[in-house]
């Protein structure tokens, strides 16, 4: 690498943001409306000044090296402090509102993000949410595909959990912890019961979410998961594990915290297990959270709070 020189600028910087978002240089510049020569200078000048690699180049385009990643996080907090000068003091409109949520399947998320883009003032935004297996979920947030990340812990995944989030370079923050209930459909026997026991759910069909490759135990996004069960399917998505509440009289373990709006024919029932459930969100250790971040997590936390369950971080 070359001798390190001084003076990063702006431009270089929004180069940057748009060639890891894109993960190729032609494409960064075509979108930019940038001859391809000159990103490619420019990206190779911004590596020399910083005097470190950041991206590694194949035929399949670019990704970030770790150094990339921590600048990436730095160069997005200068470009939106900059474009918040030029709002304020040169009367520009806001700029384009980015913000990448992935998050364990969690209907309060989902509300939360609505509502974020609902109030956004911006004229223009890209938000992306991605309900996702824990361990992509913690891999996006490395790699700042995502600027924050949402799941769970408790006492039987903490360590390996927290372990593998200090090697990622990211923390855990809770945002609140709650009592596991089962979500069934409004037709299962159980549903007008006050609790359930875990004699109550022998004979009805386990229903989790599936980890792919990394299919542990500890990465399961339901307690109890080391339980043997006589009837178990594992779904993708939110809407076929509704599907299957409702089809099946099948249960999974969660919250509580359900959207009448969003999921109107699922209903939460406590189970009297000795378990609770702490939810937070993670995010790099060395790169504070943009603006856009913050609002989001604001509305998380009015969500939890409207469903009556204490925050643990209720003034972050």
């Amino acid at each position: 690498m070359a001798r390190r020189t001084s003076g990063i600028t702006l431009q270089q910087m929004q180069y940057f943001i748009e060639v890891a978002a894109e993960g190729s240089i032609s494409a960064a510049a075509d979108l930019l409306y940038v001859a391809q020569p000159t990103m490619s200078a420019a990206m190779r000048d911004l590596e020399s000044r910083v005097g470190r690699d950041l991206l590694l180049r194949s035929a399949r385009g670019v990704t970030l090296t770790n150094d990339g990643v921590e600048f990436l996080g730095y160069a997005r907090q200068v470009v939106e402090q900059a474009e918040l000068l030029e709002q304020r003091y040169l009367g520009r409109p806001p700029s384009r509102r980015l913000l990448g949520v992935s998050a364990q399947h969690y209907s309060f998320v989902v509300d939360a993000f609505v509502r974020m883009v609902r109030a956004s003032d911006a004229a223009e935004y890209e938000f992306s949410l991605r309900e996702t297996r824990t361990w992509d979920i913690i891999e996006d947030v490395r790699t700042l595909r995502s600027e924050l990340g949402i799941l769970f812990r408790n006492d039987f995944n903490r360590n390996v959990i927290d372990k593998l989030l200090r090697d990622s370079g990211l923390a855990f923050h809770p945002l609140f912890v709650a009592d596991p209930h089962i979500f069934i459909s409004r037709r299962n026997p159980l549903a007008s019961r006050e609790r359930a026991t875990l004699d109550d759910l022998v004979d009805l069909p386990r229903l989790t979410f599936d980890q792919g490759a990394n299919n542990s135990f500890y990465f399961a996004e339901e307690i109890l998961s080391t339980l043997s069960s006589a009837q178990e399917i594992r779904v993708s998505d939110r809407a076929t594990i509704f599907n299957l509440m409702i089809g099946l009289d099948g249960y999974t373990i969660s919250t509580g915290i359900i959207s009448d709006d969003l999921d109107p024919e699922i209903v939460a029932v406590p189970l009297d297990v000795d378990e609770r459930i702490e939810i937070g969100w993670i995010g790099r250790t060395a790169i504070p959270l943009t603006d856009q971040a913050q609002r989001y997590l604001a509305e998380v936390r009015t969500v939890v709070t409207e469903a009556g369950v204490a925050l643990t971080d209720p003034v972050a």
